[in-house]
């Protein structure tokens, strides 16, 4: 009797080991942490989405409390904090206990640099207590393992919807300039190849005017932080590595030459420009006919060209893959788009904010936002060109330009060929990659200038770019950058 009651007991202790090691230790996702709907937890989360993106989301936060949230009492209250710098200075201030700032949220949108500055002060929970690891498994690696912030068993930002970079192009006036020039449409998928396109189409308009040195610029980009990074990874050398927590610093002067000869120079030679505050704001007035730009930014892409305050013409548009460096052995995109973090309070608003969170990412619900806002779905399931064409095919997303739908689509395509790169957090973060968008562009739109200057004194366009594409010119620029960004990391 006592050998048999043993041998029970054994049998039920390695029953409920087998349990704990089979759940991965995680949460019993069956315990709702106090919620009840008769009386319902409100949690406050920030945003920064705006236009098409911020509708799209007030519209799910208002499905969800009058569903889901209503059946487990949860009401989440989301709130437009104005860009995604005006709402990070917001948290700081509170941070900081600055005088006048607001109370924090339980959960905002947060870049990795905002988060891992967060983090440090020990104000960050962790959506892993709430999730099980065959949840989590669900979501795209990449977009897991960012959230990490480095750690292996935190789960600090809950990826909401992603971003990456592709090539937006006027096809109307491209295949103007291509009939008349036979201009070849693969040179677009390298830099040296738009590098030698914009040449082609300066020259091009240039000779259909009896002024001389009055060419069109062709080709802006947006973002040149990853202009600089993903380069720099594609041709072999990472910017900012870091390991186990340690930066390292690696501003390599021959990738750096290479960058430069294929941003700075076609600039100077007013080859390539950035004018307004966006480059479909240049698109938009004729200022360029190509650009890279952000596919969460397609849809701003214009449908005319203005010419004067009372004429304009319609354009199409054609959307291809980001370029990349005809050295590259591994071509690379940019991981972007911040996602949700959550504040330490208690068990209670914690679940409410995850299961929210869960709800939005949802494969279906979570495809549909992604597709209206210019962004890639988080999960595995719906990260397919299959599942996103269902969605286009059975109007599930009816009024989104066919431009985000197009270079959400493209985005996934790219995703076969391309790899992801996601930026590390590091202290200094922030004000390094402000270098890094700043330091080139700025340099190259000075000497423009100048160089406008000396074809206005009667020097010809040769020799005045000569004297600015000079080996000296390029390591004075060199130095500065690496003292800059050695200065803040």
């Amino acid at each position: 009797m006592l050998k048999n009651f043993r041998t029970l007991s054994i049998t039920i202790v390695m029953l409920l080991i087998n349990s704990i090691a089979f759940t991965g230790c995680k949460i019993d996702t069956r315990d709702n942490y106090g919620l009840d709907k008769d009386n319902p937890v409100a949690v406050e989360v920030w945003h920064y989405y705006n236009g098409i993106q911020k509708i799209q989301f007030d519209k799910m936060v208002e499905e969800f409390n009058k569903s889901v949230g209503k059946d487990k009492g949860i009401i989440v209250e989301a709130f437009n904090q104005g860009s995604v710098s005006e709402l990070t200075d917001k948290v700081i201030d509170i941070t900081k206990k600055k005088v006048g700032a607001e109370k924090m949220p339980d959960a905002f949108m947060a870049y990795p640099d905002t988060a891992y500055e967060i983090e440090k002060l020990g104000l960050l929970s962790d959506f892993g207590k709430y999730m099980s690891e065959n949840e989590i498994n669900k979501y795209i690696d990449s977009y897991i393992n960012e959230g990490k912030l480095d750690t292996e068993d935190k789960l600090t930002i809950f990826p909401l919807a992603k971003s990456t970079e592709i090539l937006i192009v006027n096809k109307t006036d491209w295949e103007t300039f291509s009939e008349e020039t036979n201009a070849d449409i693969s040179e677009f998928n390298t830099w040296e190849g738009i590098a030698n396109l914009a040449k082609k189409y300066y020259d091009w308009t240039d000779r259909k005017t009896e002024a001389k040195d009055d060419g069109k610029t062709f080709f802006g980009r947006d973002a040149m932080a990853n202009y600089m990074i993903i380069g720099s990874q594609e041709l072999g050398e990472e910017i900012f590595k870091v390991t186990n927590g340690k930066l390292e610093v690696n501003i390599n002067e021959k990738v750096m030459r290479k960058l430069w000869d294929n941003f700075y120079v076609p600039y100077i030679n007013g080859y390539y420009g950035a004018y307004g505050r966006f480059r479909s704001d240049d698109a938009k007035v004729g200022n360029i006919i190509a650009l890279v730009g952000s596919t969460s930014g397609a849809g701003y892409f214009p449908d005319s060209v203005i010419t004067n305050d009372d004429q304009n013409y319609k354009i199409e548009s054609m959307i291809l893959p980001l370029p990349k460096f005809k050295d590259s052995k591994v071509a690379y995109m940019p991981q972007q788009a911040a996602g949700m973090v959550m504040i330490k309070s208690d068990s209670r608003h914690e679940y409410a904010v995850t299961e929210f969170l869960k709800w939005f990412t949802e494969s279906d619900r979570n495809a549909k936002f992604s597709i209206a806002a210019g962004y890639l779905p988080v999960k595995k399931e719906a990260n397919h060109s299959e599942f996103i064409e269902g969605k286009i095919n059975n109007n599930d997303v009816l009024d989104v330009p066919k431009k985000s739908q197009e270079a959400v689509l493209e985005a996934i395509d790219q995703e076969r060929t391309y790899k992801f790169y996601a930026s590390k957090a590091f202290n200094g973060a922030d004000e390094a990659r402000d270098i890094l968008e700043k330091s080139m562009l700025e340099k190259a739109k000075i000497d423009r200038e100048k160089v406008k200057s000396l074809l206005k004194k009667g020097i010809s366009r040769e020799e005045a770019i000569k004297s600015f594409n000079t080996d000296d010119n390029f390591n004075n620029w060199l130095e500065d950058l690496r003292k800059s960004i050695n200065a803040v990391t």
